[in-house]
């Protein structure tokens, strides 16, 4: 039996996940937490073979919770989910250790099958992905500029992409508003850009704000 943790802040699409895996005769759901701080505590207290975790939650981002699962459990399966395209996050989950990337639109049919196969000591992501993975390989001169920043400076110029103020993004990521202007003068380094407008173009011409 493959005993899964569930991680989402929603109740109802956790109710969802739960009963697509009651379902099934070999999955169990093995506890349920409602942010990243308590499925830590969960997955240090209990044996589960697999985590299936949310990658925007309030306390700490999945990104955040994804590596120190992976710090303290090495060899623990974590299939990441999300409401976001492949594109946003799924280079950066699978480099920061998870097993595998799935959206919350893919058919429950998916979803089964990347619990067994992370379960399994495998891989799982799309064939799109595979694809984009086998690109990227030994061509870092042709990484797109937002492929260069930290997590956290991605998970900014996303949101101030996205039209949301210094003020708003530090509530939305527990940071200060001190740190968010950090993270904004180092991206538009990094990226050379000067201001939010050139921000906001990039981001929007590479698909990276819905």
């Amino acid at each position: 039996m493959i005993r899964v943790l569930l991680v989402d802040d929603h109740t109802i699409l956790r109710r969802g996940l739960a009963q697509i895996i009651s379902e099934t005769q070999d999955l169990e759901v093995g506890g349920e937490a409602d942010s990243g701080a308590q499925a830590i505590k969960l997955a240090r207290a209990e044996h589960f073979d697999v985590v299936l975790l949310d990658i925007s939650m309030p306390d700490r981002n999945g990104l955040d919770t994804l590596k120190q699962l992976k710090k303290e459990k090495p060899k623990l399966a974590v299939l990441m989910l999300s409401m976001h395209p492949e594109e946003h996050y799924a280079m950066r989950a699978l480099k920061a250790g998870a097993s595998g990337y799935l959206t919350k639109q893919s058919a429950p049919a998916l979803l089964v099958t990347a619990i067994r196969q992370v379960a399994s000591g495998r891989k799982y992501v799309s064939s799109e992905l595979a694809e984009e993975l086998a690109r990227t390989v030994g061509d870092d001169a042709g990484r797109p500029r937002h492929e260069t920043l930290s997590d956290r400076e991605y998970e900014t110029l996303r949101l101030m992409a996205s039209g949301k103020t210094l003020t708003e993004i530090a509530v939305e990521m527990s940071l200060s508003v001190k740190t968010v202007s950090v993270y904004r003068a180092r991206l538009l380094e990094k990226m050379q850009l000067k201001n939010n407008a050139e921000l906001t173009y990039y981001a929007l011409k590479h698909k990276l704000v819905e």
